[in-house]
């Protein structure tokens, strides 16, 4: 009986670490508060769109930034706090240490701190962490991009998320496909970069998994946007729910040693270019926000 029960905890803990893993594809790359049902909202009311927007000069400008992206960001270490929570606030398990990037597709996870269940960190939080760094080094490839390719993109109005002001749409995936996701995305108004995504798998994980759901938040450091919390709430047959949360803090970006050794005249002159190509763009779709009209209320 034991040893079936352990089996039957086994397989349900794998099932939540393959969630896990699919949703923190979606993004290429919160705290759970107890009693916490549900994901966190934000305050601010929806406004109206500005005139001129398009769903086809969001996902130019989105591609844009990722190029400008790539080419910039030649590595970064940050601290990351993984933790699988019950809706009490009970701690299960958690993780703490170091991923280290270095560009293009090298990353590294060094652990500094473990507490908790040692079950649920080895069959949910490790094989995460692993995916991930299998990911950045391409043998395991996903189509998970936000591109027109995979979403068509329904433009909702404008909204605040923190400091950062953004136009809101409805990401509405092309396929069934359990890297994809449905829900919204928030892309800030003057850097055209996501700051914000909520949502849920596009195809259904598994008969086992009732419930998926996640949201994400971005940070702007220097030039770069990069992930700063990510929370799944994932909901089991016969097992309950559980919440992912991932923080992601004290970010250092090209450090010195490796800028030195890494760029080239090649590399600065297409940052130099990108950068100016995003400024000129940038210029040209900025117009004045105009009042709703009756059709928008």
């Amino acid at each position: 009986m034991e040893e079936m029960t352990v089996r039957k905890t086994r397989l349900r803990l794998s099932l939540v670490a393959a969630t896990f893993v699919a949703i923190t594809m979606f993004a290429g790359e919160v705290k759970a508060q107890a009693n916490q049902d549900s994901q966190p909202k934000l305050a601010a009311p929806l406004e109206p769109l500005r005139q001129g927007i398009a769903e086809s000069q969001l996902f130019a400008e989105l591609d844009a930034r990722n190029a400008f992206r790539k080419s910039a960001l030649l590595d970064y270490t940050v601290q990351r706090t993984y933790q699988v929570v019950d809706l009490n606030g009970k701690v299960h398990a958690q993780e703490i240490g170091q991923m280290e990037f270095h560009a293009p597709d090298q990353k590294k996870f060094v652990s500094t701190s473990e507490s908790g269940s040692g079950l649920v960190r080895r069959l949910a939080l490790n094989p995460l962490i692993s995916s991930e760094i299998e990911a950045a080094a391409g043998r395991v490839h996903h189509d998970s991009a936000i591109s027109s390719a995979n979403y068509s993109l329904e433009l909702l109005g404008e909204q605040q998320v923190g400091p950062y002001h953004c136009f809101v749409a409805k990401a509405v995936p092309k396929r069934k496909d359990k890297y994809l996701f449905e829900g919204k995305l928030w892309i800030d108004t003057d850097d055209y970069a996501v700051v914000r995504i909520e949502g849920h798998p596009a195809k259904k994980l598994s008969f086992w998994i009732e419930r998926a759901d996640f949201v994400r938040q971005y940070q702007k450091i220097d030039r770069f946007w990069l992930p700063e919390k990510d929370q799944t709430l994932v909901q089991v047959r016969m097992y309950g729910k559980k919440v992912l949360t991932i923080d992601h803090q004290n970010y250092v970006l090209n450090g010195a040693d490796n800028h030195v050794a890494q760029t080239n005249t090649a590399q600065i002159n297409t940052v130099q270019n990108n950068a100016a190509q995003y400024k000129e763009r940038q210029a040209f779709v900025q117009q004045p926000r105009v009042p709703a009209s009756p059709d928008n209320n």
